[in-house]
């Protein structure tokens, strides 16, 4: 049997790396075999890219950026996502291509209609099974992000980058359901906790 496919999206700050953790325990309880993995990230390709555009280096153009994040993707499906699929484990990752049409497409202003083709091309079909969308102002993320000691590149943008992101957000929230769940992630961490065992229980019945 195929394994399921469950992304976490959000804005930087909202929890979802934090709670990746208590996530993957509630479903190995319940007997499901779990791959956590990140973008960018997840291969080789994929690290060496992340050091690269979230570090403090040279900008790149936001098509440069895009067109390299979909490089990636193409591998991390390739090499980890679908093989884990196709084995019956349930891969669970730290952002896909939602944060795509938020950062470059909704903060960096690249064309949705051009992220839209490339996610096309490079997705062949497939789409994650869920998507929980940790859902917090920028106000308040920039604020619970800003407690790093090192943000990152992204981290270090303006509050108004950030606006146009949350509204991406929200916007690719609405195109995709039912498979977004809009979880608030403003709550206490028990509260957040609650929700996301509520969204995973109705998930995996």
């Amino acid at each position: 049997m195929r394994g399921r496919f469950i992304t976490l999206e959000g804005i930087d700050g909202a929890g979802k790396s934090t709670h990746m953790r208590w996530i993957s325990r509630f479903l190995q309880r319940r007997g499901v075999r779990i791959k956590m993995t990140r973008e960018p990230g997840g291969t080789a390709v994929g690290e060496k890219l992340r050091r690269m555009v979230l570090g403090k280096g040279q900008r790149l153009h936001p098509e440069t950026e895009t067109l390299l994040m979909f490089a990636a993707r193409r591998e991390h499906l390739d090499k980890l996502i679908l093989p884990a699929l196709e084995r019956g484990t349930w891969v669970l990752c730290d952002r896909f291509t939602d944060a795509t049409f938020a950062y470059q497409s909704g903060g960096s202003g690249v064309p949705w209609d051009k992220v839209g083709m490339l996610e096309e091309w490079v997705h062949q079909g497939l789409q994650p099974d869920l998507t929980i969308l940790f859902d917090l102002s920028p106000e308040l993320g920039r604020q619970r992000a800003g407690r790093k000691r090192r943000p990152d590149r992204f981290e270090r943008e303006r509050e108004t980058y950030y606006r146009r992101v949350h509204e991406a957000y929200r916007r690719r929230a609405q195109a995709g359901a039912p498979r977004v769940q809009v979880l608030d992630a403003a709550g206490s961490r028990i509260e957040v906790r609650k929700e996301l065992e509520d969204i995973l229980t109705r998930f995996c019945k």
